[in-house]
């Protein structure tokens, strides 16, 4: 697979000037308010998996509009509570699958949360959260649903079920509230960037090839899938260019990502041609925390795989031994992997 987009040199290079809403702090405290108006608490019930060294529990919390997002919490059994947690947001597509799918964090000693994604689960993994509201005239997919008014978009409604459940994991008697991580692949990546945007307090932020920053960009740039949606339907609504830029700026990681200040550990793939790396860099380059970021010059969007979870299991370890809003482990200039 050959670049798709810029070269590393281009992309350290970069110095992304995106269009920002003048309410979007406003926009996102009111969002987050109203959901944490609700009366609804998180529930948790324990979930027999045949396995003997982790615990599961089905979990229920309040999101959007009060509604109930499921999602898997795994506890390694005789860890010393509490634990550090490691909380996960899912790729397009993907819901949260079977309980005993997802192990890693857990068989590495920490707590684990997989939140569902509402509205998904179609590809890869099956999920249980569904999206109740609907609106006529998008294109099948997720980025044009609601996208006349950024008070309907889709992923308004997903960012607020992530800090909800970020918000129920921090309360949790097992879990440390001053050592919670946030990750994710592609979407989960970007939803990652988002919730440490409007979260504060975590302990880092490791978003892999992140979907959902500098969209504009990507719009203009992909000739596959997600973005391609933005295009498919700008093509039949030729007069909606402007405002559909703009409410898809509220939803950007991008530029949330200027408000983001906890360690951030970012992947990126050179040859990524879902997650352009240039979009993925933009979110980098407006990150406003410590960061640290590796590259992945001959991946796509599988970007590290394995070779990357390596990378967070020793980042991770070293964040927590540190302590309660420990500063970033030692940074490296961006390299190719």
């Amino acid at each position: 697979m050959p670049l798709t987009d810029l070269t590393l040199a281009e992309c350290l290079a970069l110095q992304p000037d995106l269009d920002e809403p003048a309410d979007l702090d406003r926009f996102w405290t009111r969002t987050l308010d109203q959901a944490r108006a609700t009366d609804a608490r998180a529930q948790v019930e324990p979930v027999d998996t045949g396995l003997t060294q982790v615990v599961t529990y089905d979990a229920t919390v309040p999101g959007f509009d009060g509604r109930p997002v499921r999602g898997w919490l795994h506890l390694p059994v005789g860890a010393r509570e509490p634990l550090g947690c490691v909380v996960e947001f899912l790729g397009y597509g993907r819901g949260r699958g079977l309980p005993h799918e997802q192990l890693l964090w857990a068989a590495a000693g920490y707590a684990h949360f997989v939140m569902d994604t509402r509205g998904q689960g179609w590809s890869t993994a099956g999920g249980d959260t569904p999206d109740t509201v609907t609106f006529g005239g998008s294109v099948p997919g997720f980025l044009t649903r609601g996208v006349e008014s950024p008070e309907d978009h889709y992923y308004r409604r997903v960012f607020t079920d992530a800090v909800r459940c970020v918000d129920a994991v921090r309360t949790h008697p097992a879990v440390d509230p001053d050592r919670i991580v946030v990750t994710g692949v592609s979407q989960g990546g970007g939803i990652a960037l988002a919730v440490a945007a409007l979260l504060p307090g975590l302990a880092g932020v490791m978003p892999d090839v992140p979907f959902l920053c500098d969209i504009r960009r990507a719009a203009r740039l992909c000739a596959t899938g997600p973005y391609t949606e933005i295009a498919e339907y700008l093509r039949l609504h030729r007069d909606r260019t402007e405002s559909v830029f703009r409410t898809l700026s509220y939803v950007d990681a991008a530029l949330l990502a200027s408000r983001a200040t906890a360690p951030a550990l970012f992947s990126i793939a050179l040859m990524d041609d879902v997650c352009p790396p240039s979009t993925c860099f933009a979110a980098y380059h407006r990150y406003a925390g410590p960061k640290d970021v590796r590259v992945y010059e001959f991946n796509g969007h599988e970007g590290g795989g394995g070779h990357h979870r390596r990378e967070q299991l020793t980042w991770v370890r070293e964040l927590f031994a540190a302590g309660p809003r420990a500063t970033a482990p030692p940074l490296h200039d961006p390299q190719l992997v």
